[in-house]
């Protein structure tokens, strides 16, 4: 609607019309044109102060209320919206100076509850508890405030019982709800938590459907419903984002993705802070670049979520940008102390260590590694004293596999410096060492597992600690890596099982059948991966007529097998190939060289969209997207060939 459609007489009816009808935006538009007008009308800015409220805009609301505190400073309500519009705007500090202002007895326990939520704001607990303290104990408020403190002070149990004692006088209320699921998360009592935040999901999508829960994730392209007090009300914000970080926790990284476009639209700029947070995290995978500049902006903002920090210098160190890692450390050395464990800091310490003092870094590792192994000990000793306590018990067992999640990164970043430098026996001897605390530990297994496959005489055990892991997941054979198959079948031909190497890929290519069956344009490539890896290992070891064909057939169907990482494995097999070949060490039959150039060819033809190589997300210098692609590098390879076997002499 147009102010010049609005007849004269009908403005303030309209205006109420569409405060009723929740459309606030519409109302600041014509309220904005009338004061304008009317710099000093006392209406137009006590509904625009209320329209900015409900619309979370807290910085436009406390301008109004500020003006109408200077026009009319005998009216408290005025001073209280003031102050109140300062808190949500996170001006704390002159928030608490606002509230001095107010000086009505009726104001007074309003003014106490918000001076406390104030100094909680500014992470001064001592000061908030001292305010908490002045309200009656019979007011519900006190006791939601007192399991805020509770929550702070790392009593969750506490904090969660305050919390159910003020639903139970106050009746449902989201935020309070959201609350208890808070508090049943950091008991990692997650079935709880989710029993919670589903009530609150549940209600929402009932009592709003205007929200439009849910319609992002089914493809349905809806407006941005926009920050309003009805949308915070109902804390369905914090509860998608709580279950998705729940199922994040639990390797759910599907039902977390989709727990974050179920929430009410809105556009980027209208996203708060966790809400950025958690899409940077969970889609880093697929879109690395946009997560990397979400997490840098945030640490521009005040505030941010606390984890923030942390995540970016451990995400940067998780791609190698150990440059950017110790960059954003050194200018920001003010938040390492309020935001990075002693452990996290320790371990970043080291890792930026590594980059130009392997062997410093290795000693650093090592002291933190012996700290970590003193604290296992005794939790391992506590449970044999704590047998006949469940809940102590209970608690002891989750303390340790805690500790153990905090020991076994420690573990592997130190195994890897020898990693790098091929010396394998020694990363052995350093997962020897850790046997009595992690033998029952997956990563553990997995990466002695690989350990052994790689010294290339030791098969038969690395066979007795691949086939566990495979065996687990053997009903759902491609919810195991690729590499972890490729590398059992290796291992079974080098010891010569073949049967069993011959019906591990039968299993592969049944399950492979089934997905192309169910979702025919699914592109699967573990089966392909398996023989590309077999291939693979012909050709190192010379049988190269053998090696390459394998490779070849491994392939087929292009349209379905070729992809960025396939092709990563065949043209190794093609480059060690022409290495030799121009060397004159080998000679390989027409019909091979022939098949070669065909199977080039068909490369050529089905990768002109796929890319060669995945670049990395920070990379300044990009490669030319028409060289980035599989059939670039095909023609690059045929040429080679042609040159080699002196087709072109």
């Amino acid at each position: 609607m147009t102010l010049a459609s609005i007849k004269d007489g009908e403005y303030t009816a309209t205006v109420y019309k569409m405060i009723k009808e929740g459309r606030y935006g519409d109302a600041i538009h014509i309220l904005s044109s009338e004061l304008q007008k009317q710099m000093k009308s006392r209406a137009a800015l006590s509904l625009l102060g209320y329209c900015y409220y409900y619309m979370q805009d807290f910085t436009n609301a406390a301008e109004c209320y500020e003006q109408l505190t200077q026009i009319h400073p005998d009216v408290e309500e005025y001073k209280l919206h003031y102050a109140q519009s300062l808190y949500g705007a996170c001006a704390y500090p002159e928030a608490m100076k606002a509230t001095f202002l107010l000086d009505n007895p009726n104001s007074h326990t309003k003014m106490i509850k918000l001076q406390a939520a104030i100094k909680y704001g500014e992470e001064e607990y001592s000061g908030a508890k001292t305010f908490v303290e002045q309200l009656p104990q019979e007011d519900p408020d006190y006791d939601v405030d007192m399991g805020c403190l509770l929550y702070q002070e790392g009593e969750y149990e506490e904090a969660c019982k305050k919390f159910i004692s003020a639903m139970q006088v106050l009746g449902y209320q989201p935020e309070l709800s959201y609350n208890i699921s808070l508090c049943y998360y950091s008991l990692k009592n997650y079935a709880q938590a989710l029993k919670y935040i589903g009530e609150i999901i549940e209600r929402g999508i009932r009592e709003h459907p205007e929200l439009s829960v849910g319609l992002t994730t089914e493809g349905i392209d809806v407006r941005s419903v926009g920050n309003t007090l009805v949308l915070h009300e109902t804390a369905m914000i914090q509860g998608f984002n709580l279950k998705a970080a729940i199922e994040y926790q639990l390797k759910n990284y599907d039902a977390a993705q989709e727990a974050l476009t179920d929430m009410p639209p809105r556009s980027e700029e209208e996203l708060d802070p966790v809400t950025l947070h958690n899409q940077a995290l969970m889609n880093m995978d697929k879109k690395p670049s946009e997560g990397f500049e979400k997490l840098a902006f945030l640490l521009q903002q005040i505030p941010f979520p606390p984890v923030t920090f942390g995540n970016l210098l451990l995400l940067y160190c998780k791609y190698e940008y150990f440059d950017l890692a110790a960059d954003v450390l050194a200018e920001n050395a003010h938040l390492t102390y309020k935001f990075l464990s002693p452990y996290l800091y320790d371990f970043l310490d080291a890792m930026l260590t590594c980059q130009t003092a392997p062997e410093e870094a290795f000693r650093k590792f090592d002291e933190m590694n012996a700290k970590l192994t003193e604290q296992l000990r005794k939790l391992a000793k506590q449970e044999t004293r704590l047998a006949r306590d469940d809940e102590a018990l209970k608690k002891t067992l989750q303390d340790y596999d805690e500790m153990l999640e905090k020991y076994i990164p420690v573990l592997m970043v130190q195994a890897r410096i020898y990693w790098n430098r091929e010396n394998y026996q020694m990363v052995e001897k350093i997962f020897r060492k850790s046997v009595e605390f992690c033998n029952e530990h997956d990563t553990w297994k997995l990466n002695v597992a690989h350990v052994l496959f790689m010294q290339e005489n030791k098969y038969k055990e690395a066979i007795g600690f691949y086939e566990p892991i495979v065996k687990k997941h053997y009903d759902n054979i491609l919810n195991v890596s690729a590499v972890v198959l490729a590398n059992l079948c290796v291992s079974y031909i080098m010891t010569s099982q073949n049967e069993e190497a011959e019906e591990l890929m039968r299993k592969i290519e049944k399950e492979e059948e089934q997905i192309s069956y169910d979702d025919p344009d699914k592109k699967v490539f573990h089966l392909c991966i398996v023989n590309l890896v077999i291939g693979t290992l012909y050709c190192a070891k010379g049988n190269y007529d053998f090696g390459i064909t394998r490779v070849i057939k491994s392939l087929e169907p292009y349209n379905k097998k070729l992809g960025t990482d396939t092709w990563f494995y065949a043209k190794r097999c093609f480059l060690s190939l022409l290495e030799n070949m121009s060397k004159h060490m080998i000679m390989l039959r027409d019909t091979v060289v022939q098949e070669c150039i065909q199977f080039l060819e068909h490369c050529e033809m089905y990768g002109k969209d796929e890319p060669a190589i995945i670049e990395q997300p920070l990379e300044e210098d990009r490669i030319h997207i028409g060289k980035n692609t599989v059939t670039y590098e095909s023609r690059l390879l045929k040429a080679l060939f042609y040159e080699v076997i002196g087709w072109n002499q």
